[in-house]
């Protein structure tokens, strides 16, 4: 008879790594355990306010002529469209077509389904980071970072309306890098063999999805994993080196098969052909000039949001309440925590280039607006949110060498600016809601006229322009803009919609 001589002598068994023992927690820290979740309420307040308020979008631009196809046509319609038509990006169809296919009630939905999806994968992934580092921390806190994380990239940008309600924006530009950042949560998790291997098949079957899905974002990706990889010679130590670096080889791979299928598709092709992007048009010596100069209003306007400073704060809250990691087998060696500035400034030059070619490769389908669609942005803010976040905690930590009555002001100094961040927040976010409420309504007054219309035979019937946050809508620009009008006018069964200065 065989006995388990890992139980019996106390071992692992290979491939697993010791658990690592509970603190019991003290008064301190059931107090901090109790400020950080009551200081969480206010961005999961903020967010579930926004929650509520995404029951008052109605369609618009794009979503004028996503519709039909779903509806007539199906997912086959749908994913040909894309494919063979407009961009080539097939994951961007399965998403439009998750939400697409419920119709009205699929785009109020949205913000409710992807907000909640994007701030459990935010929470989860901060969760995963300091425990996979070996650090503790007073219940809540993992929740405030990801809450807080969640409401800035959300809102702090010039058009929340775009980034955040209007599913086809959303979908490309803020879901997406999102999702990149899931594909990382099996890797730190990862505890056994079989771990490892599943995070590797995760890392490489998101890639592809990023891939199909957003340029912006899988640009992102290409210059994050190279920025880790090269990180990795000095910032992991031993085994955890080695395993970094097969993900990222692995990711990447991912990544460039999706941009491949992507950038081969047909649809891809006639996009290209439409604005003119060829690599010599994109990547010329003007266009990439023109292009650097509208990135230089995007960080003019970032730098100058002053909202961002509680990613900052709360960053710094995270540093002075953790505990442990400095013998953890995955935290960062040494000479790392000798040279923190060198980790932030790798970080940081990652967010300008992979922010800058973000922009040059939107710049043939925006031209000179590209500097002001901030709707794009969103695929390199997420990264620059986080990365203010590791400032905050850098700052945080080496806080915790000070005297006790310093470090609890800088805290309470913290908390305040994290609050006073939520204010910020929500007063444009109110005042947001109280045009949609009025665009919703309008809009379902006018819904009700053409179908009663198309119910009576009619075949052309007049349409208001109903806009709200500078969304497109048919008859834009005092009238002179007719796109997308035989959209709406599919969608309703018309022939033709003509353009009238009064609702019905």
């Amino acid at each position: 008879m065989t006995t388990d001589t890992s139980k019996s002598t106390g071992t692992q068994a290979e491939g697993e790594e010791p658990p690592r023992p509970e603190a019991r927690p003290g008064p301190a820290r059931r107090w901090a355990a109790i400020g950080t979740s009551g200081l969480a309420l206010l961005p999961l307040a903020l967010l579930g306010a926004a929650f509520w308020i995404g029951r008052l979008v109605r369609p618009g631009g794009d979503d004028w002529c996503f519709l039909p196809v779903v509806r007539d046509e199906g997912a086959s319609g749908m994913i040909g469209k894309f494919f063979l038509h407009d961009n080539g990006r097939i994951a961007n169809a399965l998403l439009v077509i998750g939400y697409g296919s419920f119709g009205v009630p699929g785009h109020q939905l949205f913000a409710l389904v992807s907000g909640v999806l994007m701030l459990g994968i935010l929470w989860a992934l901060i969760a995963s980071a300091l425990k996979r580092a070996g650090l503790t921390a007073p219940r809540g806190l993992a929740l405030l970072v990801g809450a807080t994380t969640a409401a800035l990239f959300f809102f702090a940008t010039p058009n929340p309306y775009k980034a955040f309600y209007w599913p086809a924006s959303s979908v490309s530009h803020t879901v997406a890098p999102v999702l990149a950042c899931a594909a990382v949560i099996p890797l730190l998790r990862a505890r056994t063999r079989r771990g490892r291997d599943f995070a590797l098949g995760v890392g490489y079957l998101a890639g592809i999805f990023i891939g199909t899905l957003s340029e912006e974002t899988a640009i992102v990706a290409f210059v994050v994993l190279a920025a880790v990889l090269l990180m990795s010679w000095w910032a992991l130590p031993g085994a955890g080196r080695t395993r970094t670096r097969v993900w990222c080889v692995v990711a990447f791979a991912g990544v460039a098969v999706g941009t491949a299928i992507l950038y081969l598709s047909p649809g891809a092709r006639t996009r290209r052909g439409r604005f003119g992007a060829d690599s010599a048009s994109m990547f010329g010596p003007e266009a990439l000039t023109t292009a650097l100069r509208a990135f230089g209003h995007v960080l003019g306007t970032i730098f100058t949001t002053w909202q961002y400073l509680g990613a900052v704060a709360v960053g710094v809250l995270l540093g002075l309440l953790v505990r442990g990691g400095e013998r953890g087998a995955d935290a960062p060696d040494g000479s790392l925590r000798r040279r923190p500035l060198l980790l932030v400034l790798v970080g940081f030059l990652a967010f300008l280039v992979s922010g800058y070619l973000c922009v040059v490769v939107a710049y043939p389908a925006f031209g000179a607006s590209v500097g002001t669609a901030s709707r794009i942005w969103g695929d390199f803010l997420l990264l620059y949110v986080l990365l203010l976040v590791g400032v905050g905690a850098l700052l945080g930590r080496a806080l915790r060498a000070r005297r006790w009555g310093i470090r609890a002001a800088t805290a309470a100094a913290a908390g305040v600016v994290c609050a006073a961040t939520c204010v910020g927040l929500a007063v444009p976010l109110l005042r947001l809601e109280r045009q949609m409420d009025v665009r919703a309504q309008r809009w379902d007054r006018q819904d009700r006229s053409l179908r009663d219309g198309a119910a009576r035979g009619a075949q052309v019937l007049p349409y208001t322009p109903v806009s709200v946050s500078g969304m497109l809508e048919p008859f834009g620009n005092h009238g002179r803009r007719a796109w997308p009008a035989q959209c709406v006018a599919q969608y309703y069964h018309l022939k033709k919609v003509t353009h009238s200065t009064r609702l019905p």
